[in-house]
């Protein structure tokens, strides 16, 4: 039974390295879709800032709150700001947009490749002389690259902004000096290696979505198979992409 799934994943990982391939191989084509990819990052990017940007001012709030007394029992409420804003915008907020945006366009487009797939419709796109491939999965793999860290930059916004709520609750900070604080705190070592691991989440999250819807069989059950795996071999890959930023960030901090 371990040899079998070992094995199992073994073809897929290949499968997945030539489903990569091929996209970087069509991405550098000439005859892009430009109007479509514009079409993807609307629904992929716009549709989703709503739940992004509740969810970033709601984490925001709670970590100020929660933190808030172990800082208050060693005299050090006056990090409050300073510590929240660096926990937020170098670990906190960049993965859980990841993950919301995992679910959510993750599944989307794993249902809606998975239907067209299993009812034929990108075959049919293939005989009429359109790259069904170029047309359906670079545009919504490069929407996602690009769209996932313009996010996580509007959730970080928002979170700090739920954090100097969050400060008031039960203190009395100003409006500049919480942002003073804030941004004497961060430096370009926590703002771009966190930024520059979200086009990382936003590429892995679109490429397996598409991998999955693209490659649906066995029906109607296939998509809904296609879309649950989309999520959650995309969150494991959130996870493991940003381990390797955190280590990789280290590195580079001890050279």
């Amino acid at each position: 039974m371990k040899i079998k799934a070992t094995r199992q994943f073994l073809i897929e990982t290949g499968d997945i390295t030539r489903f990569s391939g091929r996209f970087f191989v069509e991405l550098f084509l000439k005859g892009g879709e430009y109007a479509e990819t514009l079409r993807q990052c609307f629904f992929l990017g716009y549709k989703s800032i709503g739940l992004v940007v509740t969810t970033g001012f709601i984490i925001g709030l709670v970590i100020t709150i929660q933190s808030r007394p172990t800082l208050v029992t060693f005299g050090a409420e006056a990090w409050l700001p300073g510590m929240i804003a660096v926990s937020l915008v170098r670990e906190i907020v960049p993965v859980v947009t990841a993950l919301i945006c995992a679910g959510k366009i993750g599944s989307g487009i794993g249902a809606e490749l998975g239907s067209m797939k299993v009812t034929e419709q990108i075959d049919a796109m293939d005989v009429s002389g359109t790259n069904p491939f170029k047309y359906l999965v670079v545009t919504r793999v490069v929407a996602a690259t690009l769209m996932v860290p313009l996010l996580v930059v509007f959730a970080d916004v928002v979170a700090l902004y739920g954090g100097y709520l969050g400060v008031n609750l039960r203190g009395d900070v100003s409006w500049n000096l919480y942002w003073a604080q804030v941004l004497d705190s961060l430096a370009f070592g926590d703002i771009i290696p966190s930024l520059a691991k979200t086009f990382f989440f936003g590429f892995a999250i679109g490429l397996i979505s598409c991998y999955k819807g693209y490659t649906t069989r066995h029906g109607t059950e296939g998509v809904g198979r296609s879309a649950n795996a989309s999520v959650v071999i995309s969150s494991i890959l959130v996870f493991i992409l940003d381990l390797l930023a955190v280590q990789l960030t280290d590195l580079l901090q001890l050279t």
